[in-house]
Order: C-alpha cells, then sequence, then structure tokens
C-alpha cells in the first residue's frame, strides 16, 4: 500500500491534474460542451472531486489561466530582466520563446477558443486579457521602446505596432487550431516565426518608404 506521505502528495497534486485535464478537454471540445464530469474522469478522480477546489466550471478555467498558462510569463519577464544584448536580438528570442512555451502546446488553442465562447464567459475572458495578455503586450512594448531609445528600430506608431506584431504569431496559433487551416502542410513553425521577424526587421522595401503617403 501506499505510504501516507504518498497519500499526501498525490492529493495535493489533485488540482493541477484537474487543470491539466481540462485544459485538454476545452481544447478538445471547447468550453460550453465541457462537463465536469468529464473533467473528472480525464483527471481520474471521482465525479465529485472538482468541487473540492473549484465552486464551478468557470472557475476551473480561470485557474486554468492563473495556474498553468500565467506563468509562462516568467520566462519572458526573465529573458527581459537579464538581457545585456541588442533589441533585435531580444525581440527574436522573446517570439522564439513565446512560440515554444504557447504555440508549440495546447496553450495555442485558446485564442480561438476566447474568440468562439469568450464572450460568453466575460469573467473568464477579462481574466484572460488583464493576466495574460496585457503583460504579453507589454514585454513587446519594451523592447520595441528599448530599441527606439538605442536606435536599432523605427517605430512611428508604438501604440497599433504592439498590436501589429503580435498579430502572425496569434493567427498561426488560431491556424494550427482548425480544422481548415491555410498553413503549409509541412507548416515549420521555426521558418514561420523568422520570416514574421524578418519582414518586421528588414522590411519589404530596399529603403525605408512613408506608407502613409505612398499612393
Amino acid at each position: 500500500m501506499c505510504p501516507i506521505k504518498c497519500w499526501t502528495r498525490r492529493k495535493e497534486a489533485r488540482p493541477q491534474e484537474i487543470l491539466e485535464a481540462a485544459l485538454g478537454l476545452f481544447v478538445e471540445k471547447g468550453f460550453a460542451a465541457t462537463k465536469i464530469e468529464d473533467i473528472a474522469r480525464a483527471a481520474g478522480v471521482t465525479r465529485g472531486t472538482p468541487y473540492l477546489y473549484f465552486a464551478n466550471k468557470e472557475e476551473i478555467f480561470k485557474s486554468v489561466i492563473r495556474s498553468l498558462l500565467v506563468p509562462q510569463l516568467a520566462v519572458g519577464e526573465s529573458l527581459l530582466k537579464d538581457w545585456q544584448g541588442s533589441a533585435r536580438d531580444l525581440l527574436i528570442q522573446l517570439f522564439q520563446m513565446w512560440w515554444r512555451t504557447v504555440g508549440e502546446t495546447s496553450f495555442s488553442a485558446l485564442p480561438k477558443l476566447m474568440m468562439a465562447e469568450g464572450g460568453n464567459f466575460p469573467d473568464v475572458m477579462a481574466l484572460y486579457n488583464e493576466e495574460f495578455i496585457v503583460p504579453g503586450q507589454g514585454m513587446i512594448r519594451h523592447v520595441l521602446q528599448m530599441g527606439v531609445a538605442s536606435g536599432e528600430l523605427v517605430v512611428t506608431d508604438l501604440d497599433y505596432a504592439v498590436h501589429v506584431v503580435s498579430a502572425p504569431i496569434v493567427m498561426a496559433m488560431m491556424l494550427k487550431n482548425t480544422p481548415l487551416s491555410c498553413l503549409p502542410a509541412d507548416f515549420a513553425a521555426e521558418r514561420y516565426v523568422q520570416c514574421t521577424l524578418d519582414l518586421f526587421l528588414n522590411g519589404l522595401m530596399t529603403r525605408p518608404v512613408d506608407v502613409s503617403h505612398a499612393q
């Protein structure tokens, strides 16, 4: 038989296991279609166990964001905190880290899930935005400001640049999780991220152009 110490560790691990099971089901079936009984079954616990830790399914989703997703930001925060190189290289590292920690994992389905169902659960959507999206955009803004200050980058509209720079990665995550994907069958994430950065950092023109006056 398992000793008491082992049983205690198992009990303490249950919330994490429930959250991981919930994330998998939300991605597979959608939030609305997932029942708490489904989550309990996938987590290998009794039907009533999730209620020992979470009041309802919405609270489970909030905890998925807070306990599983938001901690991924710490990798980027550490990168920015200790960075000693150029803004250009930092932006490359930040995007590659973003894809490794979110794009290549089940978290990549969250943007699609939020767009499809977030309107029905405004509290969850607000939490996702405030605790993950806003801090993540803040990191990108920091790098762009750093590049402007050092003279490496030219950003004419910082407020919109943050969203424009983020958009290709978010779109890749959404397309990755759709049945009819517009991405190549042999989609290579590293090439996609590299191409995105190349276009942003080097542009399409051989010389800078003022697009606001282009005909």
